[in-house]
């Protein structure tokens, strides 16, 4: 056995094949699986996973067959049987998809209508796969499983297979287990009443988180669970003085949907994410779409709430559209709620989408609006204490402690006289509330239109002052456009002439230079012309001195001889 401590249930002890199971990398995506999908974008506290609460069911199924097994020995309670249940409730989810429901209650639906596919069969799916990756049937076998009757058994339970047994009848479909053990199908899954351990496991654990007080003890009801004969088959009863007990259990999960699972603005996210994960699916991974991953069980351990992640941060150019939708959430820029009414009318919602239109043409008229129908979304949600019937409690046995082993229901009389006062001062409030909401609607619908006027009037006269205010900063713009345009064009024009002055300087000094160099060498011409001349006559000159004295000497010479 090893030991867990876990924040709901304290210290408990699981069977080491459970534990096997939850080292498989198959059972561990459960801790990437946020156990209220999106709703922690609303409840902070809301951030726990399917991973604590599969092993939260696990030991609950354990506990209970312990009790029937303690108190009835004669029920024959193998420990393949305990084994088995206990299994599939720590197998029951995983086939859940990213954000749990969404994925397969809303995304599914939409990209693949024809697919008639449930969470459930994908938890057998994967059952089957995480089997074969991690051989555990060689384990079962060590623990002493008949694999050819436990493992179909434990996809019975999985499943809830309470269904495949024809009520009417009285004929028993189920293989695994003859008729007078038909009461393991109720521990984990309960299609008959609703009271199960799983119910046990996610109303503690979700009021624990979400801050929601739980009014419901469910050892109470374990400890005082006795299986016995009704209509010819074996089923789980409970003493009659816990009756007030399982009242409060359904009126706990009534408060934990209608302020938490149902919120309006959780809703609203949960469209947002499906929008964006429809965009992205046949783009995100290539070749292939996401929501091919449930008929892949290699493909959809690798699915996760990541997802949202993997899209945002994704380079992919087509992925704009989702991303910008995830930036919107991140940014809390969200679609707003328009109202909601709680009535009570057959065919809801079918008469809700036939006049939708008509009300949306009236707004139109009203309002002078273009909106369409498609605007806005619809959301028919039937609220109410139990999942069978009107009453929960009416399909629920009881047993007295007198008789350990009569079943029998409680009347009228006697569930009126079992409700807490709470409970009967609630429902007269949903009473009131009913009659009142219509009036109140009314009044609302009044003070939308009013306010709507207001607002609208406001919102011209603040549209014309941004008009005026818009247009007395475009011409100061465009006068300072064309300031600025004149500077510069006179800045040019102002350097091209300081441009043109200087080359005609450089022009004129350039003449003038080159006037004076001719100039010079004119004359340097004519006084290197009278320097010959000079020259040439003082040659000549000296030439004739010469010539004199040349004559002279030879004068002398001859006077001499």
């Amino acid at each position: 056995m090893k030991i867990f401590n876990d924040p709901i249930h304290g210290q408990i002890e699981l069977h080491p094949l459970l534990v096997k199971i939850i080292d498989t990398p198959q059972f561990q995506r459960l801790r990437h699986l946020k156990q209220l999908g999106s709703k922690f974008l609303v409840y902070p506290g809301a951030t726990h996973t399917r991973f604590e609460h599969s092993i939260g069911v696990a030991y609950l199924a354990g506990c209970l067959l312990k009790s029937l097994r303690d108190n009835q020995p004669e029920l024959n309670i193998t420990k393949q049987d305990a084994l088995c249940v206990q299994i599939a409730g720590l197998c029951h989810d995983l086939g859940h998809g990213p954000f749990s429901h969404l994925f397969d209650g809303m995304f599914i639906p939409e990209v693949r209508p024809n697919d008639k596919w449930e969470h459930e069969d994908a938890s057998v799916k994967m059952f089957h796969y995480m089997r074969s990756k991690n051989g555990l049937d060689k384990v079962m076998k060590e623990y002493d499983l008949n694999l050819d009757d436990d493992i179909p058994f434990t996809e019975e339970l999985i499943k809830g297979n309470r269904t495949s047994r024809l009520l009417k009848l009285k004929i028993f479909f189920f293989l695994q287990r003859p008729p007078n053990k038909s009461f393991l199908y109720e521990i984990v899954a309960n299609k008959l009443n609703g009271i199960d351990v799983d119910k046990w496991d996610y109303l503690a654990r979700d009021c624990h988180y979400l801050g929601i007080p739980n009014s419901f003890d469910h050892q109470r009801l374990l400890k005082s669970a006795r299986v016995c004969e009704v209509d010819g088959e074996k089923q789980i009863c409970f003493r009659d003085k816990v009756a007030d007990n399982i009242h409060g259990m359904f009126h706990t999960r009534y408060t934990l949907h209608r302020q938490a699972l149902q919120h309006k603005i959780g809703f609203i996210i949960d469209v947002k994410i499906k929008d964006a994960l429809v965009l992205a699916d046949r783009k995100l991974v290539p070749g292939c779409k996401i929501s091919d991953a449930i008929h892949d069980m290699s493909e959809y351990t690798k699915l996760t709430d990541h997802i949202y992640d993997q899209i945002l941060l994704d380079s992919n150019p087509e992925l704009v559209e989702a991303q910008d939708i995830l930036n919107d959430i991140i940014n809390r820029q969200l679609p707003k709620f328009v109202g909601e009414a709680r009535l009570n009318e057959d065919l809801l919602e079918e008469k809700l989408l036939e006049q939708w239109q008509q009300m949306v043409d009236k707004y139109n008229t009203f309002y002078n609006q273009d909106l369409e129908a498609e605007d806005f979304d619809i959301h028919v949600l039937d609220m109410g204490f139990g999942e069978v019937g009107n009453e929960p409690i009416d399909n629920v046995h009881f047993y007295s402690k007198s008789n350990l082993n009569t079943a029998f229901k409680i009347e009228k009389y006697q569930k009126k006289k079992r409700k807490p006062e709470e409970m009967e001062k609630m429902e007269e409030e949903l009473e009131e509330m009913e009659k009142e909401e219509t009036g109140k609607m009314e009044e609302e619908v009044e003070e939308m239109e009013k306010e709507e006027t207001g607002k609208m009037e406001e919102e011209l006269e603040e549209m014309e002052k941004e008009e005026t205010g818009k247009m007395e900063e475009e011409v100061e713009e465009m006068k300072k456009e064309e300031t600025d345009k004149m500077e510069e064009e006179v800045k040019e024009m102002e350097k091209r002439e300081t441009e043109e002055m200087k080359k005609m300087e450089k022009e004129e000094k350039e003449k003038i230079e080159e006037e004076e160099m001719e100039k010079m060498e004119e004359e340097v011409e004519e006084m290197e012309k009278e320097e010959m001349w000079k020259m040439e006559e003082e040659v000549e000159e000296m030439e004739e001195m010469e010539k004199e004295e040349m004559e002279k000497i030879e004068e002398e010479e001859m006077k001499e001889m």
